[in-house]
């Protein structure tokens, strides 16, 4: 097996803003809580905002800052006791801490978008914002995975879309 080689020097990303939102200490799991969240764009990338306020839906992808480690294995919460690799999970915990998250688009105000609850702690760096585009990135065939065998499958699916639930 080869051996991946050390390319940071090679690669560098830059944030385009900060995220804003009422989590201080801890993000929920999943972005389904409710609470006010901005992503605040620099100034001088307020123009690449032009035209994105006709999406109903948008992925932002972040660079997770306050993770401090990583492991090639996790344990989703909600999957008691299954270990899977990091590449099997949404564990934050990973090589390259970088956050992915479908918000709804409430509103554009200068370089200020108001969206839905997103899962990262308030101050986290913003690195991206793509459309989400219901014809290419819904994909009706979509499972499970691993987790597709699990016991007692309506819970999970609970947890995982993040309603609350009393068992």
């Amino acid at each position: 097996m080869e051996k991946a080689p050390d390319n940071s020097a090679l690669m560098s990303l830059r944030p385009i803003g900060v995220i804003r939102t009422p989590y201080k200490w801890k993000a929920p799991r999943q972005p389904v809580q409710e609470g006010e969240c901005f992503l605040e764009l620099y100034p001088e990338f307020q123009q690449g905002l032009k035209g994105l306020e006709t999406f109903r839906y948008i992925y932002v992808l972040f660079w997770m800052d306050r993770v401090e480690d990583f492991s090639l294995e996790a344990e989703p919460p909600w999957a008691r006791g299954i270990k899977v690799g990091v590449f099997a999970s949404r564990s934050p915990r990973r090589p390259n801490p970088i956050g992915l998250s479908v918000v709804r688009l409430l509103s554009i105000e200068d370089n200020k978008i108001k969206t839905s609850s997103i899962d990262a702690i308030d101050g986290t760096p913003l690195l991206d914002i793509k459309p989400y585009v219901k014809y290419l990135d819904s994909k009706e065939d979509a499972n499970l995975g691993w987790a597709e065998g699990l016991p007692d499958r309506e819970h999970l699916i609970l947890h995982l879309r993040g309603i609350p639930h009393d068992y």
